[in-house]
């Protein structure tokens, strides 16, 4: 019996669904009898574009997008949106609101600066209470009812997961109540697209690199609403890239020059396991057990720490801490040997960091859970 493959909690790129990989390596020198692999085909020819359309429909569809949305398939990741998204969304209007919690956030806001007139409308930088308890600055979201967005502002732009901290935005804000309710909302959704059902008919835009919960990296999504870029902001600026123009971009199906094809063969393979799942549901369902698991084992013990405030704790990344440095060598050593991969936290905050995403199987969150016990009864 051949030896189970290791569990991989890697923040990105990441696991994938061990049934996708199979059927990509069955279909790795002939794709269903056209002789040729995905890698070499002509991405404008027939057995491509029919790959190409059933990715973004299948996306489409797990997304529960209506008709006034489309799909993008780009590249430059998640950090060429965050230059992307100021150079198609500002020339109309430079002011640009962003909310900072985080990493990605500040990379994010750093790179709109250069384009726009930026505004914070909140901001995590200062450790503060929240919900009766101290928490690290970049350990929370900040409470919406005290978000000062600019009415008049050409977006709000949210980092809706922070990978590297474990911070999630688990709902919109409701800008008609902070007195912006005609501002679209921009949201970098890297890290937690597909985990559970999202209501996007209140986002204008949303962006991700396909790394963590669809596919290998090379392939980056832009979700929007077709009318901001058709009615509201018609033209980009004048120094935007056209590779980087969303019109041309959907004009041209996501063609205006040579795709990444594999990954969005990939990401197709993801989609179609995805539906097979259950949808988003059912991933939503999934997740919320597995977090809540770990969760409560880092809870239970006065060993391991977290800091970040409970109601903002992401469902995806999960960043924890030991009570000394010198334990974090002797605690990978373990957990490679017990076949738990990628356990590392990010090199910014340290500690340790296991990222659950939709391919991590609750078996591995649990077999994860038994070793923090083992690995605590051990140093104790």
């Amino acid at each position: 019996m051949a030896q189970r493959r290791p569990f991989n909690f890697a923040p990105g790129p990441a696991a994938l669904p061990e049934a996708v990989l199979e059927k990509a390596a069955a279909e790795m020198l002939d794709w269903r009898g056209s002789g040729m692999s995905v890698m070499e085909m002509s991405h404008r020819g027939p057995q491509f574009l029919s790959i190409h359309e059933k990715a973004l429909a299948d996306f489409h569809r797990l997304l529960g997008l209506g008709p006034e949305h489309k799909i993008l398939f780009m590249q430059g990741g998640a950090s060429a949106q965050n230059a992307i998204v100021p150079m198609n969304l500002l020339t109309n209007n430079p002011r640009c609101d962003y909310v900072h919690t985080g990493h990605w956030s500040a990379k994010s806001l750093k790179e709109a600066q250069h384009y726009g007139d930026l505004h914070l409308a909140a901001t995590a930088e200062q450790a503060r209470e929240i919900d009766g308890e101290m928490v690290p600055a970049f350990g929370y979201v900040p409470p919406m009812k005290e978000w000062r967005v600019r009415p008049d502002a050409a977006y709000l732009h949210l980092c809706g997961n922070e990978t590297i901290g474990g911070v999630e935005i688990h709902n919109w804000p409701n800008l008609a109540a902070m007195g912006a309710g005609d501002v679209p909302l921009v949201i970098d959704a890297s890290s937690h697209i597909l985990s559970r059902p999202m209501d996007f008919s209140k986002v204008a835009l949303a962006y991700g690199g396909a790394q963590k919960n669809i596919g290998p990296s090379g392939l980056t999504f832009v979700i929007l609403r077709e009318d901001l870029i058709r009615s509201r902001v018609p033209k980009a600026m004048d120094c935007c890239p056209s590779v980087f123009d969303y019109r041309g971009v959907l004009d041209n199906d996501s063609m205006l020059n040579t795709p990444s094809t594999y990954p969005i063969y990939i990401a197709g393979l993801v989609f179609e396991w995805l539906l097979e799942q259950g949808g988003v549901e059912a991933m939503g369902r999934i997740n919320a057990q597995k977090a809540a698991l770990l969760y409560g084992a880092l809870d239970q013990s006065d060993f391991y720490q977290t800091k970040v405030a409970r109601s903002s704790r992401s469902w995806m990344n999960v960043p924890f801490y030991l009570p000394d440095d010198r334990l974090y060598e002797p605690f990978l050593a373990g957990a490679k040997a017990r076949g738990l991969l990628s356990l590392k936290g990010h090199k910014a905050v340290g500690g340790l960091r296991a990222s659950i995403y939709n391919a991590m199987p609750l078996e591995g969150v649990q077999a994860l859970v038994a070793y923090l016990a083992d690995f605590e009864k051990e140093q104790s």
